[in-house]
């Protein structure tokens, strides 16, 4: 492959900034002349927890949004074509004459997935009506549910019914061990998946750490900690969709990314809840209790304010060749 132009792999660089389940990165480019393309790198999907690749396709287009809104910062227009079939998001790249300033692109290098105890303070209601407006795809919805409103309890109470079902899976814990990075020099070995330091665990020899965390893998124990989580959090907030494709997929991920930017501006933080919706069942009664008629429930956050954490680590970007690349 050809050195791309420097442009293009700036926009790239901040690309793979984008969240992604247990911290994957299962993304691929590839360069063109005048566009790039993302596609899903299925060794780094997760079959058990994602088995219809939804979050994936999610975590591809909160890349897709970076790459745009640096794409922006650097003088192109950027134009986003979806090929489901093909599972390729093509963004074709036209210089412009005059840049538009974007206030999310210094952002992308701050935002995190933030893991922690809140500290309970309450978001006030012209932060959550400013994130109300924010643009969106038109097939994705935005809900908001506060702390101590019925609805914060119910969506709760599916939480931990889910860690009740995933904890007790087998393949589960399996798929989720693999994917935890145990002391520094795992984490730095692999500069990917779920970092000791994210969770502030200290940095102890892997032998030590290893059967004290796959102990701690069970429903009593993950309930503890995510009920201190949820009840320090400010409020949930569920992004659904009105078709359970690729297409809305994609689209809400990059309106999950432009999301997750502004809070990060606005000086809050966020993490992911997302059991009720990886459990058909829970789904199911998900839907239900919240009327969500004609909407698919996708992704579900917890906002609220915390300290920074450390910042999970990234591997290099990887790319593909393909008939048309560089």
């Amino acid at each position: 492959m050809a050195t791309p132009n420097a442009d293009f792999a700036f926009m790239v660089e901040q690309a793979i900034k984008a969240p992604s389940g247990h911290n994957t990165q299962p993304w691929l480019f590839a360069l063109r002349e005048n566009s790039i393309s993302i596609y899903p790198d299925r060794t780094k999907a997760l079959p058990v927890v994602d088995p219809n690749n939804r979050e994936l396709f999610v975590s591809l287009g909160c890349a897709t949004e970076n790459l745009c809104i640096s794409a922006t910062h650097k003088c192109y227009d950027p134009i986003v074509q979806i090929d489901p079939a093909n599972s390729e998001i093509r963004v074709t790249l036209a210089r412009k004459e005059h840049c538009i300033a974007t206030p999310l692109f210094s952002q992308i290098a701050s935002r995190q997935t933030n893991r922690s105890v809140y500290n309970a303070k309450l978001i006030s209601e012209d932060k959550i009506e400013s994130l109300r407006s924010l643009p969106r795809d038109p097939n994705v919805a935005i809900r908001f549910f506060a702390r101590g409103s019925s609805e914060f309890n119910k969506i709760a109470t599916l939480i931990y019914e889910g860690n009740r079902i995933q904890m007790k899976d087998s393949a589960f814990r399996a798929e989720l061990k693999q994917w935890m990075r145990y002391n520094k020099h795992h984490q730095d070995a692999t500069h990917d998946g779920l970092s000791y330091a994210v969770f502030g665990a200290p940095n102890l020899p892997k032998w030590l750490v290893r059967p004290i965390m796959s102990h701690m893998l069970n429903a009593r124990t993950q309930n503890q900690s995510d009920k201190k989580k949820i009840e320090s959090s400010s409020h949930f907030v569920l992004f659904t969709t009105k078709h359970d494709d690729i297409y809305d997929w994609v689209n809400l991920g990059r309106t999950l990314e432009r999301f997750q930017l502004r809070t990060t501006e606005m000086g809050l933080a966020h993490a992911y809840m997302n059991q009720p919706n990886e459990i058909p069942e829970l789904e199911e009664l998900l839907t239900n209790e919240l009327r969500l008629d004609d909407e698919y429930p996708t992704i579900l956050l917890r906002i609220g304010y915390a300290p920074r954490m450390p910042y999970s680590l990234r591997r290099a970007p990887r790319f593909c060749i393909t008939n048309d690349s560089l």
